[in-house]
């Protein structure tokens, strides 16, 4: 059976001690642009970065209080919504954050990451090219013909 079992990552402690450190890690990002977490830590906060970003996008009162209540901190969601809506994600559908890992930890060999907000524009790819089947060149005969020439005037 099912009984109490939820979704998403324990990160090895209890369930209040999980939601609180992920409130934390994500205003602690949302204040500072940067920060540098283990590298479980940083996937687990990644869609709850994502939901304020995107409110903050909406900016609307209703998504303003959820984003209150996501952080549990007034100045960082007024930080977040301005930046919102001073264009600084208005190009990007997602994908707001970057988690770039720094190697293991000295003491328990710990994964360490560096997790930060994008700031730079999005960058649309190339659309492929398609390429179309060029026809053979002709073989030259006069290469072949070269040498009969060089026999009959031997003879």
């Amino acid at each position: 059976m099912r009984h109490n079992k939820k979704r998403g990552m324990k990160l090895g402690t209890d369930a209040s001690h999980t939601k609180a450190m992920k409130k934390s890690l994500v205003s602690a990002l949302l204040a500072n642009d940067r920060i540098k977490t283990l590298e479980p830590r940083a996937k687990a906060i990644r869609p709850d970065v994502d939901k304020v970003i995107t409110w903050a996008k909406k900016g609307d009162i209703h998504s303003r209080r959820l984003a209150i209540a996501k952080l549990n901190d007034k100045e960082v969601v007024r930080e977040v919504f301005e930046k919102a809506a001073q264009g600084m994600w208005a190009d990007r559908n997602g994908g707001y954050t970057r988690i770039m890992k720094l190697g293991p930890r000295k003491g328990d060999a710990a994964e360490m990451v560096l997790m930060e907000l994008v700031t730079e524009p999005v960058t649309p790819k190339a659309k492929k090219t398609t390429v179309t089947k060029v026809e053979a060149a002709p073989v030259v005969e006069e290469a072949a013909e070269a040498p009969a020439a060089e026999e009959n005037a031997a003879e």
